[in-house]
């Protein structure tokens, strides 16, 4: 069913009405009679014939009219019984804003199942539980509490109450937009974070989406509606939990090191979204898209009043990846007709003193400094606003001019322009102009930065929507009926994991480049397997009870004749046998060493929001030591595995330095696109290794893989 009975309702039961003003029950049912609620209002109490002048209700089966919504203010352990009578009633949906379910353990976890299955049962959609309720503020259906919420096109959709409180205060306090909708998600029992942006995607009265997430139920569903979305209108997020490094698996590299903000910054932003860092960026952000055009290249000017706040600038601008272009010479040329000698007409362009006696020249400047061709934004920074309160009267009439022209230059040019100034806290009428006119003003240089930034970014997104990923796998797609046999035979025998030489023969079967390994199940038999290769060799362990080889002793390298190869093989079974008695050990694989080169690593996991992601990094031993990989989630573009080998922080090694030649860069994305394509074809696959890589001139090859599986999946996650 869709939300539109839920968020655009014409009825609403309030069960658990109340006449005592310190009760939810008593506090919504005055909420929306407080925000004309254009719809019906039905309060549910069966103590109670009138609360606030509105007869009340026994049940909400009681209702003789049609109703859309139930607000359920009552005790968690009542919920089954209401949602029951609303199934009856034929109700739409319902928003439990109690607490006492999931969030608290497992006998809140069964409550909270059980309430979804009687919701499903009926076909009405849950809001919660444990939430803070929902706003449509253009109706005025007001289940939150929050009063004077102010009316505009900005959508948001909060995983925390207090957050909302706070944005939409600062919007109240700050700024002259308002919003659409305010939805807190609570524990997502049943409509998740992508069903609302879906739904607010849609809304003609939406322009932008806010969202902050501290946790994702279907992370890969909330990716690939905000691909669609993002297309047509922006989500700006903020990720509450970045500094968490989530939970930890012993089992791969990957699972150690695939973190909360490792993998969910990518792949929002592969999904077209915002991110940001901070949360008082939130809603300006928000604020820019809904009434400025994006920029299609990252170039800005600067215009300052003065050189301090003018090189702060530059720097964060910088640090955020847009450019300053140089001014052409006509735009030079321009600007000295109208500014004082002393002036700077670089980028930033520093008036110098200019606009002490005329801030219009304020507006002057910024139509010739975006009819530059090069110029796609503009920042101004300083004073402006204050012209009139530090110097004369008179001159607040000259700003308001204008402020005036420039707002309309934004229009006519479709170009941003995003005002910092020192004097927001005295609300010069000014500045309210430009804020009438779409132009944000802010009183941080960081944030006005951050504002350019992200009209960038979002314009860098619609005109890059070729590189993008909708994030849908095709399960089953290209498995090998070999490679489906060994996953299934080791299933069978109760294994989570493929032996080496098992996991090797996969990726063959796929054309990854990987070592001639052969398992040798005696000591003879190694050493004949060792002559047959024709050079040194290495050893290691088979056992589906070992997947760190090295910690048990069971790894022997460079080992050259039948001697060496027979008594390395006699000597890794008795270490193993000492540290791991009781494994099952197959024997020992004879594994060519391979040629000397960079070594990488390349691995996957099952991310507990996302699904199967994908890493890239630096290998060897001391992988988690350096740490220096990146993440996607799969599956991956050949742009975005090409990325990802350019993006780690030693990518200069693998461009060859002190005399080296440049690895095959080629032959590690093909590697990536191999990897994925397993993953895709496998969904038994919950983790792989593979390290080292050896990357060389001349290719790559797999020396080391671990295939890790698992009975169940779901969706990829």
């Amino acid at each position: 069913m869709g939300l539109e009975r839920i968020l655009d309702a014409r009825s609403v039961a309030v069960v658990g009405a109340s006449r005592d003003e310190r009760k939810r029950g008593y506090q919504a049912v005055r909420a929306l009679l407080d925000s004309c609620f254009d719809g019906d209002i039905y309060p549910v109490n069966p103590h109670e014939e009138r609360i606030l002048g509105l007869h009340c209700h026994p049940a909400v089966d009681a209702i003789p009219d049609p109703v859309d919504l139930a607000l359920i203010t009552t005790r968690a352990d009542t919920v089954p019984d209401v949602l029951e009578a609303c199934g009856k009633r034929g109700v739409a949906g319902a928003v439990i804003v109690g607490g006492g379910f999931g969030e608290l353990g497992a006998q809140g976890r069964r409550l909270q199942e059980r309430i979804v299955r009687i919701a499903r049962r009926h076909g009405l959609r849950l809001v919660g539980p444990n939430t803070s309720g929902l706003i449509n503020v253009h109706s005025g259906l007001n289940l939150v509490g929050l009063a004077n919420v102010p009316r505009g096109d900005i959508a948001l959709v909060s995983q925390s109450g207090n957050m909302g409180l706070h944005i939409i205060t600062e919007a109240t306090i700050k700024s002259q937009r308002g919003f659409s909708y305010y939805v807190g998600v609570g524990n997502e029992a049943d409509i998740r974070f992508h069903e609302y942006v879906e739904f607010l995607t849609e809304d003609p009265k939406t322009k932008v989406i806010m969202v902050y997430v501290e946790g994702l139920s279907d992370g890969r569903a909330f990716l690939q509606q905000a691909y669609r979305t993002t297309l047509k209108k922006p989500i700006v997020l903020l990720k509450g939990g970045r500094s968490a490094t989530g939970s930890r698996s012993v089992g791969s590299h990957t699972g150690a090191l695939a973190g909360i903000s490792e993998v969910s910054r990518t792949a929002f932003t592969r999904a077209g979204i915002i991110t940001l860092e901070s949360s008082d960026e939130l809603f300006p952000a928000a604020e820019a898209l809904s009434s400025l055009p994006p920029m299609h290249r990252p170039s800005v000017a600067i215009l300052a009043d003065g050189g301090g706040h003018a090189t702060v600038a530059a720097d964060v601008l910088s640090d955020d990846g847009l450019r300053l272009p140089s001014l052409s010479r006509a735009t030079r040329d321009r600007l000295a007709t109208v500014l004082s000698p002393n002036a700077s007409l670089r980028n930033p362009v520093d008036v110098a003193g200019s606009t002490d006696s005329d801030p219009g020249v304020f507006a002057d400047c910024a139509r010739i400094l975006l009819e530059d061709p090069d110029i796609s934004g503009l920042l101004l920074v300083g004073l402006f606003g204050g012209y009139g309160i530090r110097f004369a009267e008179r001159l607040s009439f000259i700003e308001e001019d204008a402020a005036h022209r420039m707002g309309k230059l934004v229009h006519e040019l479709g170009k941003p322009i995003v005002v910092h100034s020192l004097y927001t806290f005295a609300r010069p009428h000014a500045l309210d102009l430009l804020r009438y006119y779409g132009i944000p003003v802010v009183d941080s240089v960081d944030v006005a930065c951050r504002l350019m930034a992200v009209l960038s970014r979002y314009g860098h997104r619609l005109a890059a929507t070729h590189r993008k990923t909708n994030f849908v796998f095709r399960w089953g797609a290209k498995a090998k009926s070999e490679g489906r046999a060994l996953i299934d035979g080791a299933l069978a025998e109760g294994r989570r994991s493929l032996l080496e030489h098992e996991a090797k023969r996969l990726l063959a079967l796929h054309g990854a480049p990987v070592s001639a390994d052969r398992l040798a199940t005696s000591a003879t038999e190694a050493a004949e397997l060792a002559e047959a290769a024709g050079g040194p060799v290495a050893l290691k362990v088979s056992s589906p009870d070992v997947l760190h080889k090295s910690d048990v002793g069971g790894v022997r390298l460079a080992l050259e004749g039948r001697a060496a190869v027979s008594a390395a093989f006699d000597e890794i079974l008795a270490s193993v046998g000492r540290h791991r008695p009781g494994a099952d050990v197959r024997g020992c694989v004879v594994s060519p060493m391979a040629a000397p080169g960079v070594e990488v690593i390349v691995g996957t996991k099952v991310d507990a929001q996302f699904g199967p992601v994908v890493m890239f990094g630096i290998g060897g031993i001391l992988v988690e030591v350096l740490k220096d990989v990146v993440f996607r989630v799969l599956p991956v573009s050949k742009y975005a595995a090409r990325e990802m080998v350019s993006e780690i922080r030693s990518a200069p090694i693998l461009n060859g330095v002190r005399g080296q030649p440049p690895v095959d860069h080629d032959s590690l994305v093909r590697l990536i696109l191999t990897v994925s394509e397993l993953v895709e074809a496998y969904p038994e696959i919950h983790e792989m290794d593979l390290n080292p890589v050896i990357a060389r001139p001349d290719g790559a090859s797999v020396v080391d893989a671990r295939i890790l599986l698992r009975r169940n999946h779901h969706n990829g996650r």
